[in-house]
């Protein structure tokens, strides 16, 4: 099952925020007492009791006029529809309950998604719960009463969260166990127009106005008799007037998509090159561990001489410097060039990502590796390997055991990993190495 998706919504000031940094453990959004200044990592991957999940923080509403308020907390609110598994929206108990509130509560309410009401800067639970109790007023549960500065009522709040996973946990394991590849990139790249012409029909919305797919669709595509899922991460509902949101809403639906994702398949503008927001994207899916295609698209449109691909593909790998391992490929979605050989190309990404390599052929290639270069050693002590074996796949996940693990540098987990890559090529996913520690007795 992927990791489910929790999305938080609220007015300005409720303190999303600081409830995104207290579960997060980390300064990951700028908090300051003014409204909208929630700028920086809007996503961050949460454990609690067993479970995984992704929180998003919705975010993002300038309080000019209770009228802008209440239209961007409904586009908030529609974001966190299409995209979370359970909402959590926020309200502030110093502020009361407003009108804002009980109209954002109608939307979310017949969404039918699983809503949990969080009553947030109840400093003093004995002396404030008359006045979370208004809040049942809202029609959509049990208001829980919390201090996200304080970090009170988090357990009980996270408790209800999770309580939904295991309600979806059981819907989603009837699920089917077709590949499930997701077409992201900026606006404007044409993934959409890749589904149509894959599908050969107009299944999603195709104009020239950046943002103009509307959500995330699921479109069930065969393909030489084979079968897969093809989930196309949406632009945006409306030209937004604001670039950010723009920008912000793509990224939530990037990590909505990644995250559901078997394969991941970065579309670039062969016109454009590479750009800030393209590698951002591809940072997502690198930072969840998938399985990664990029996709030149528009290439029939480029003057091309014998060097072509070849600069081309060095940018791309430059730019991109943190992920080597994805494949690259020049398609065209005007006029079909190289689709055919996508879909190899996916069957192979998928295989690789889910290989597994027996144990004592990786400790053949580790003692090898290690007696063609010695491992680093410091103030007289060197490192030694012991022993390496593959507990997990979708990435290939590798634990090695050393003598010392501050003496592992980071380069010699990468001359280790080029070995395995030599033996095996998993190309297209990336490999995750967990590196323990284990006395020499």
């Amino acid at each position: 099952m992927s990791k489910p998706i929790v999305a938080i919504v609220g007015r300005p000031n409720v303190g999303k925020s600081t409830l995104f940094n207290a579960l997060a453990g980390q300064k990951i959004s700028i908090v300051k007492d003014t409204p909208g200044v929630t700028r920086d990592r809007i996503y961050a991957d949460i454990d609690w009791l067993n479970y995984h999940f992704t929180m998003i923080d919705t975010g993002g509403i300038e309080p000019d006029s209770s009228d802008i308020i209440l239209t961007q907390m409904r586009e908030q609110a529609q974001i966190a529809i299409d995209t979370a598994d359970v909402i959590i929206f926020m309200t502030d108990v110093k502020q009361g309950l407003i009108d804002a509130d009980a109209k954002v509560a109608d939307m979310l309410r017949r969404s039918r998604k699983p809503v949990i009401l969080v009553v947030n800067k109840v400093d003093n639970f004995n002396n404030m719960m008359a006045d979370v109790y208004e809040f049942y007023n809202l029609g959509i549960g049990d208001p829980i009463p919390i201090s996200a500065a304080q970090k009170s009522g988090l357990g009980d709040m996270l408790d209800q969260v999770v309580e939904h996973f295991k309600i979806l946990n059981l819907k989603e394991e009837e699920d089917d166990d077709r590949p499930r590849v997701a077409i992201v990139g900026k606006p404007n790249v044409g993934k959409s127009s890749i589904i149509n012409k894959i599908t050969g029909q107009s299944r999603v919305i195709v104009s020239n106005i950046a943002g103009t797919t509307r959500d995330a669709i699921d479109t069930d595509v065969k393909w030489n008799g084979k079968e897969y899922v093809f989930i196309d991460t949406a632009g945006l509902r409306r030209k937004s007037k604001v670039k950010e949101d723009i920008e912000r809403y793509s990224i939530i639906r990037t990590v909505t998509a990644v995250e559901k994702a078997d394969v991941v398949i970065i579309v670039i503008d062969a016109v454009e090159g590479v750009t800030e927001q393209d590698a951002k994207i591809a940072g997502i899916a690198h930072e969840n561990g998938k399985a990664i295609i990029i996709a030149v698209n528009k290439w029939d449109v480029i003057e091309k001489n014998d060097k072509t691909v070849y600069e081309y593909k060095n940018k791309i790998r430059q730019i991109l410097s943190f992920m080597p391992y994805a494949e690259i490929i020049f398609i065209s979605a005007e006029t079909g060039q190289r689709l055919p050989k996508l879909f190899d190309m996916i069957d192979v990404v998928i295989a690789n990502h889910s290989m597994r390599i027996e144990t004592g052929v990786l400790n053949e290639i580790m003692a090898e590796a290690v007696a063609m270069q010695q491992p680093p050693s410091d103030k007289g002590k060197r490192l030694k390997l012991f022993y390496i074996t593959q507990v997990s796949v979708k990435p290939p996940t590798f634990v090695i055991f050393v003598n010392d693990r501050e003496l592992m540098h980071f380069s010699y987990t990468r001359y280790i990993e080029n070995r395995i890559r030599d033996a095996f090529g998993f190309g297209g996913t990336p490999l995750r190495f967990i590196i323990r520690q284990r006395n020499d007795k």
